[in-house]
């Protein structure tokens, strides 16, 4: 049997390593913005995310723990790494809207395991802690979701005027992420840890491969097809990502924590599409992305509402005891 009080401190850990992420993140993303209040409004999150991370950093150490040296230096080379793709992009607001929206759903989704956990071993500091920040990260994620107009607009306006062949371009990447999705959700399915879990994923996976399918027709209705380079390379992706979360101890938590994540790297995705598919005067399009949509966050709504089975499960396969 594992101490529940050990596994507190792991998930502090995790949450902090996260926090490093973040930062790198943060402290480039006014730069590459597109616009200023974009910018100011990442800048303003940077400040959040300092805070968050000294916060976790100060409950580590009342435990007489630290920060995981090796897991922070992986996150944070992850955060600069995905800021250097967004700046290669041609679309570079774009991209970086709809991955910073995928990342506060992360870190939202830590915190409410960590809020669970911190719980369970009766510990209401941090309990609160995590209630806080959660807070902080859902306000942030309103935000993103309240700017998706200036973000599309600036994107577009860095890629020109070509509307037709930007509606095709943003299709093709939509199939793309739709393959590395099916592709998660059926190694998810297996490795789920609960039956909650593992019905969310399945019935999100025959509504993923109904996407990729109407997502295509969509390409072939433009005279287009997706783009199989593209296609492969998430989908290679996400194997190698079901074979990270099947070798982590706690699969369950950190499972549902990343699919709730990437359900929200296809909405910023597809909210994105459903104005540059306005911007072309595609309405068959448009409609089509409303409905996935729709899917979309249901879906991230029935994972967050499984947290609590998420928590159960990883501490019981791990055989912690209260």
């Amino acid at each position: 049997m594992t101490d529940i009080a050990d596994q507190l401190t792991k998930y502090l850990t995790d949450a902090h390593s996260i926090e490093q992420q973040a930062l790198a993140q943060m402290r480039s993303a006014p730069d590459i913005a597109g616009d200023p209040q974009l910018s100011a409004m990442y800048r303003e999150h940077l400040g959040e995310t300092e805070e968050h991370e000294r916060l976790v950093r100060e409950l580590l150490e009342a435990r007489g723990a630290s920060a995981s040296r090796i897991k922070d230096a992986v996150m944070a080379a992850g955060g600069k790494g995905f800021v250097l793709f967004a700046a290669s992009q041609p679309d570079t607001p774009g991209k970086l809207h709809a991955h910073a929206l995928s990342y506060e759903a992360l870190e939202l989704g830590a915190y409410e395991l960590l809020r669970r956990v911190a719980e369970a071993a009766g510990d209401e500091q941090i309990a609160s802690t995590a209630r806080r920040i959660a807070g902080e990260e859902r306000q942030m994620m309103e935000r993103l979701e309240a700017t998706f107009d200036l973000a599309a607009d600036a994107a577009l306006r860095e890629v020109g005027a070509d509307d037709k062949g930007q509606l095709v371009k943003y299709l093709a990447d939509a199939h793309a992420i739709e393959q590395q999705a099916t592709a998660l959700l059926k190694r998810g399915s297996k490795i789920a840890g609960s039956d909650t879990l593992a019905e969310i994923y399945a019935h999100h996976l025959e509504e993923t491969q109904d996407h990729s399918r109407a997502v295509e027709a969509r390409l072939e209705a433009l005279g287009a097809s997706p783009s199989t380079v593209k296609d492969a390379a998430m989908r290679l992706g996400a194997l190698n990502w079901g074979a990270f979360f099947q070798a982590q101890p706690d699969t369950p938590g950190k499972l549902a924590c990343f699919a709730h994540a990437f359900e929200y790297l296809e909405i910023g995705g597809y909210e994105q599409l459903k104005r540059v598919a306005s911007r072309a005067g595609d309405d068959d399009s448009a409609r089509l992305v409303e409905h996935i949509l729709a899917e979309e966050r249901r879906a991230a709504e029935r994972i967050a509402r499984a947290f609590d089975a998420a928590v159960a499960a990883s501490l019981e396969v791990q055989g912690v005891a209260a």
